[in-house]
């Protein structure tokens, strides 16, 4: 049965209650985070050596751009819409902290394995046969970067039980609080009182985005009046802070500049976030009619089967078919970045790139089909939150560092050994129980257990 074949028969079991709008902006955010990569990317032959330049130094109009390809936000407020059900489902049928969390980190963690393994062999081998470890170090810190998302992600998974016991305690005071923490931050980093504090905003900013997952969750977002208020409010917030405060107007990181919106996260995120939180759900009625049309439907559900694995692994096809570009003489790396010529060649890149991901997606996918059977040999407590940060801080490492050491074997082996130990210490390295076919449709990484992570409120 082709891949089609098998969405479209889960599709087509979908139950009534799922908002099928949260799977859907699930897939159309990966997919604009792999297109807004692939083409910032701005590979030259430079004297005889490749040189990967960004796209928004070598263009800097194009820096407005960032304004619709940064979704990061949409990926948090989605799974704090989904975590919500999820931790609500598994708290009504009388499953544990650890048990959830093992399943939610299953979802995340395991397509990951593969790909450290993978540039670990890789770093090895490549040191072993003379390649020049400046090579080595950029390919794996260009290709494994984006883990800096799941990093911060399955911090705010494991935050779940808390961050969800101040909503119900709190309301949108929880959310506001961590906007003013988050404030306090950016202004004792940006005042250089403490330089370095900002880097604390990755979980206070990405926490308080996840906070509105559970206002949309709860209804505080139904209503065009009201959810447009909410993307009005981002909007002016953006405005102000960009204008009159000391932010740049990019969206992500600028390789070169002074300051940075992403690198780590400031105020100006947070607000993309609220203004990108109030317009989806403005349209949430309206796309979630056009989505009971079957064959986008059933293209929805495709793309949530391997959503994980195309994340973790575009940037990874990216760097090969350059490498492969490379040892072919340099071949199509002579053009000029962000001249008509390069324009005009994107798309046939963009169809190689594409070509490369689905040769890994088609053998690795198939990690992302595994689910956990709640109560089956539970860990204790101490050990799901200790893998959790274990995992965290290898992925954190990777991000920042890419794989290649100085030092024996030429791998950063505690980098890439971190998230292998924190998935033995959560528990999802154990065999798991395979699901069963009809399990329901758009099943993702980030969606409840069971389904019931999209279901409409």
């Amino acid at each position: 049965m082709s891949s089609w074949s098998r969405a479209a028969e889960l599709a087509a079991q979908t139950p009534t209650s799922r908002n099928r709008y949260v799977d859907f902006l699930r897939a159309v955010s990966i997919l604009a985070v792999v297109f807004g990569h692939w083409l910032m990317a701005a590979p030259q032959m430079v004297g005889g050596e490749l040189q990967v330049q960004h796209l928004l130094v070598v263009a800097p109009w194009t820096q407005v751009a960032t304004w619709v390809l940064q979704v990061m936000p949409v990926f948090f407020v989605v799974g704090g819409y989904a975590n919500a059900a999820s931790w609500e489902s598994a708290s009504r049928a009388g499953t544990g902290y650890p048990d959830w969390l093992r399943s939610r980190m299953g979802r995340l963690v395991i397509p990951v394995l593969p790909l450290v393994a993978f540039w670990g062999v890789l770093g090895v081998v490549a040191g072993r046969v003379g390649v020049d470890p400046y090579l080595i170090r950029v390919g794996s810190v260009n290709a494994l970067v984006a883990l800096w998302f799941l990093a911060v992600y399955v911090l705010a998974v494991a935050l779940v039980p808390v961050t969800r016991a101040a909503w119900r305690r709190f309301g949108i005071w929880s959310f506001w609080a961590l906007v003013a923490v988050a404030a306090f931050v950016d202004w004792a980093a940006l005042s250089g009182w403490l330089p370095d504090a900002g880097w604390a905003n990755y979980l206070f900013i990405w926490v308080a985005v996840h906070q509105l997952g559970y206002l949309w969750r709860d209804g505080g977002l139904a209503g065009t009046r009201r959810a447009l208020s909410w993307a009005a409010l981002g909007a002016v917030a953006i405005a102000l802070l960009v204008n009159l405060g000391p932010y740049p107007s990019s969206m992500v990181d600028v390789p070169g500049s002074e300051a940075s919106n992403s690198a780590p996260p400031t105020l100006v995120l947070l607000a993309l976030g609220i203004l990108q939180t109030g317009l989806l759900a403005t349209f949430e009625p309206a796309v979630n009619r056009w989505l009971q049309r079957r064959r986008l439907w059933t293209a929805t559900v495709l793309v949530n089967g391997m959503i994980m694995t195309v994340f973790v692994w575009h940037l990874t096809a990216m760097i090969l078919v350059l490498g492969l570009a490379l040892l072919a003489g340099g071949i199509g790396l002579s053009i000029e970045p962000a001249g008509a010529i390069w324009w005009l060649t994107r798309p046939l890149w963009m169809g190689v790139y594409a070509v490369a991901l689905a040769a890994a997606a088609v053998p690795f996918a198939r990690f992302e089909k595994s689910r956990f059977t709640p109560g089956a040999r539970p860990v204790p407590t101490w050990r799901a939150v200790a893998g959790t940060v274990s995992v965290c801080a290898g992925l954190g490492m990777l991000a920042y560092g890419g794989i290649w050491s100085e030092a024996w074997p030429g791998v950063n082996l505690p980098a890439a050994g971190l998230p292998f130990g924190g998935a033995a210490l959560i528990g999802v390295l154990r065999r798991p129980d395979r699901a069963p076919v009809s399990r329901p449709a758009g099943h993702s990484p980030t969606s409840g257990d069971g389904g019931d992570g999209a279901r409409a409120s």
